[in-house]
């Protein structure tokens, strides 16, 4: 029996995405048809992005899963229409290049390189910076993304506290969790570390309160969501000097409108949401193997928690 699966990740990742999914779904040994447009009543699955035209479910009454292709699903898990089993990315690249962006920050941080590599001046400061076990830093949210980069930096030789909403033990990590571990995670921390999702509950976790909590000049990274940052609370501690910069890379609206201050300001590093996506080739057998799944009766990996919005 054929399997069919309707790719609604948009028509301008077509080309990327299908010739290694049609690689991945053949090495499974699927009998399948793959197509931009198909006839609602015959799709089995759904590739799927959030920035999909495709935002009624209803007719997709056969469809046993939507398998997004992004980490994020804050933009389409509150769709009423989405009944059907909804999968996140966890992998396809994502780990690799997150991982990848927050340690070369962090150790541009932890480095002081900003003075070395933007010296005009040419001044000559022989001070050599601290060893990465003399620094702190902490990760809000260890999911599968904030989990690796904090294994990585603890790695590395850091101090490093992880945080999450629930709890949850990492072989050679410490961990908080709540509302109390929050603020023992934060207290003291010098490199800050943002990745968790784009929830009610974790809306400005960054903000005047907790932006005093970590050690004074302290980094703020947020590849995460940009939703999780008052951006005025941290505009004040950057001009304070309570937090010394600010690497970020997601915004609550982007592009980062032209006018934003924090493009003009001088303890800002903006990215353009380029900490981290989806590779086709490798999220494609993440893609192949839960469908493999579906259709051997297994249970789907990486569900989405309606509830938790992630």
């Amino acid at each position: 029996m054929t399997t069919n699966i309707l790719f609604a990740a948009g028509a301008a990742r077509w080309d990327d995405w299908a010739p290694p999914l049609r690689a991945a779904l053949d090495r499974a040994g699927l009998a399948y048809e793959l197509a931009q447009e198909m006839p609602s009543e015959k799709v089995d699955y759904i590739v799927y992005a959030p920035d999909s035209p495709l935002r009624d479910f209803t007719p997709y009454g056969r469809c046993k899963a939507v398998l997004n292709i992004w980490a994020g699903v804050e933009a389409i898990v509150g769709n009423k229409t989405l009944t059907q089993p909804l999968a996140r990315m966890v992998g396809g690249g994502l780990t690799e290049g997150m991982v990848e962006w927050v340690l070369g920050h962090a150790l541009r941080h932890h480095l002081g390189m900003d003075a070395h590599i933007a010296n005009p001046e040419h001044r000559w400061h022989p001070v050599a910076p601290p060893l990465a076990s003399e620094r702190r830093v902490t990760v809000l949210g260890l999911g599968a993304l904030g989990s690796a980069v904090a294994e990585k930096l603890a790695g590395l030789g850091f101090d490093v506290t992880g945080w999450s909403r629930r709890p949850k033990k990492i072989t050679g990590l410490r961990t908080q969790h709540g509302v109390e571990g929050l603020t023992k995670a934060l207290k003291g921390a010098e490199i800050l570390v943002l990745l968790l999702p784009d929830t009610p509950a974790t809306e400005n976790i960054l903000n005047a309160e907790t932006l005093a909590l970590p050690a004074p000049g302290a980094f703020v990274i947020n590849p995460g969501r940009g939703a999780l940052i008052d951006d005025s609370a941290l505009l004040a501690a950057l001009d304070s000097g309570q937090v010394a910069h600010a690497t970020l890379d997601v915004f609550r609206v982007e592009p980062l409108p032209t006018d934003h201050p924090f493009w003009t300001h001088p303890g800002v590093t903006v990215t353009p949401h380029v900490a981290s996506e989806t590779r086709a080739p490798q999220g494609a057998e993440v893609i192949a193997e839960n469908i493999l799944r579906g259709e051997a009766g297994q249970p789907f990996l990486h569900l989405v928690d309606r509830q938790a919005g992630y």
